[in-house]
């Protein structure tokens, strides 16, 4: 996937997933920004809905919830240029159809939320603006991802998606994170990358899934995990674990490396130095013949090395050659 400047191939794409840690409250929205960015995330991501079109009037009080949280699109277009102000990305994860035709003038990635991975027409919208998808996989077995990953494959869009893999319990158990799944995904599925959404507490699950090869990591964030009973703070990281978080990737990342197995830098010295070349395993007199007897194998590698005994065995020294001495081609008749 690239965004901007990333390019997920080489760098991994860390996301704060603010949600609605802010609560409705547009100041500690804009901290939230200008906090993440401090932290060195590549992104920033809030959650867009219209409360009416997310949640039935049957559920009062949650519709009361989501209406307190909601943020206006004027905010939402303040928020996108303070985080590019700020040096990272701005996207939003849509709830409702024309909340994501507004986002698409903001922004240039989109999100399906695990509860939506089946809100197709949702996803199709989404879909047409031709921006790469992340797509949460939570409360799904391979069969749920085999209808998303063929919804993008009709289009032939799939180049467009990411699947992140996820568990949608908050928190997650850690014996129930099953990052190995990430695995399965990547080898599964031809698209663009796969990640991780993490919702386990701590930040340890969103570090390690890099390991077995996420390339897309999104944790949730706060500023303070005791700042209400709205039950993301506890399982949000806060600033200090962020920053941990990013610094964490980012060293993991250098010690992954590319993955092709090729000789370092740092070793090329070590060719010679380590290697072995054939020897004399005693003191050899001109003219003599060479026995199997007669060779070792001793550090550096300047000479024949182990391998060419052919080279060797049968052939008549031309010279004297001590204990030790390493053979040379020059050496033989």
């Amino acid at each position: 996937m690239k965004v901007s400047n990333i390019d997920t191939s080489e760098k991994v794409f860390i996301v704060a997933e603010v949600g609605n840690n802010h609560e409705g409250n547009f100041e500690l929205a804009k901290k939230l920004v200008l906090s993440a960015a401090e932290c060195g995330v590549d992104a920033v991501k809030f959650q867009t809905f219209l409360p009416d079109l997310f949640v039935s009037n049957e559920n009062l009080e949650r519709l009361k919830r989501m209406r307190s949280f909601k943020l206006s699109y004027a905010q939402f277009e303040f928020l996108s240029r303070l985080a590019k102000d700020n040096g990272i990305e701005f996207f939003s994860t849509p709830f409702d159809i024309p909340s994501a035709v507004f986002l698409n003038n903001i922004q240039s990635i989109f999100k399906i939320a695990s509860g939506d991975n089946n809100f197709f027409p949702l996803m199709e919208k989404v879909m047409s603006f031709d921006k790469p998808v992340l797509v949460s996989t939570g409360i799904s077995s391979l069969p749920q991802v085999e209808i998303i990953y063929n919804l993008f494959e009709r289009e032939s869009k799939t180049n467009l998606l990411n699947l992140l893999h996820c568990v949608s319990s908050y928190p997650t158990p850690p014996q129930q994170a099953n990052l190995l799944a990430i695995k399965t995904l990547a080898e599964r599925f031809k698209v663009s990358s796969v990640g991780y959404s993490d919702h386990v507490s701590g930040v340890h699950a969103a570090i390690y899934s890099v390991a077995v090869g996420a390339r897309i990591v999104e944790k949730h964030f706060t500023l303070n995990k005791a700042q209400s009973s709205f039950r993301d703070h506890q399982l949000s990281a806060d600033p200090v674990e962020m920053r941990f978080l990013v610094q964490e990737i980012r060293s993991l990342e250098a010690l992954l490396g590319d993955g092709e197995k090729h000789v370092q830098p740092c070793e090329s010295a070590m060719m010679v130095e380590g290697r072995r070349s054939i020897a004399a395993a005693r003191d050899l007199s001109s003219g003599e013949l060479i026995t199997r007897e007669d060779i070792v194998w001793l550090r550096p590698g300047t000479g024949l090395s182990p391998g060419s005994e052919e080279v060797v065995l049968g052939r008549v020294v031309q010279r004297n050659v001590a204990r030790g001495q390493i053979f040379t081609e020059g050496d033989f008749v």
